[in-house]
């Protein structure tokens, strides 16, 4: 399994456009591209539209707490909620094996010049996987300006950007796919 995910939920100053709207829409572009595409890759792509994360991640908990008996099944758990502006790359959690294998993923995105793999990464709603010992992906953008929106009034349609949500579903698909679609799982150590 490759967990793509974004939550529903929001503050409720601001319309959660960016927090964690885009999170959410580029999850579940990224997963209508591949689908539009035809492709299908050897592992299973689940979506995970998140609830309650503003409230200390009670549906990621509750999530986990259902399906931690399958935990060797899962190969990559990805969560976009550091906004959807134009991304620099991902943050990444794993060995340094997997970790040289998102390198090389990472390469397929120099056209739209994502090529980046940052140490760490978290996400309220993966973190239950990741400390499991499952790698996990969040997509890395624009920090200054998630943080000037973050849990403000200001978290309304008018800071997203079409093309840049656009690149970031990219990111996601192209990774979701071809880590999906890998003969092997990514290694744990």
């Amino acid at each position: 399994v490759v967990l793509v995910s974004g939550h529903l939920d929001s503050w409720d100053v601001g319309q959660g456009a960016m927090d964690d709207g885009g999170g959410a829409f580029i999850s579940w572009e990224a997963l209508s591209l591949i689908k539009d595409l035809g492709l299908q890759p050897k592992r299973t792509l689940r979506l995970v539209l998140w609830t309650a994360e503003e409230q200390g991640g009670i549906g990621a908990f509750q999530y986990y707490q259902l399906h931690k008996a399958n935990i060797s099944n899962y190969s990559l758990v990805m969560e976009s909620d550091l906004g959807t502006f134009l991304p620099s790359g991902l943050q990444f959690t794993g060995s340094e094996k997997a970790r040289a294998i998102m390198e090389e993923v990472m390469r397929l995105l120099q056209p739209v010049n994502v090529t980046q793999v940052f140490r760490g990464g978290e996400g309220t709603d993966i973190n239950f996987w990741i400390q499991a010992g499952v790698p996990g992906a969040s997509l890395l953008d624009d920090l200054y300006k998630y943080f000037s929106f973050h849990h403000s009034r200001g978290d309304t349609m008018t800071v997203m950007d079409a093309k840049q949500m656009n690149v970031a579903a990219a990111v996601w698909a192209v990774v979701s796919y071809v880590i999906a679609d890998m003969e092997e799982m990514l290694p744990r150590s």
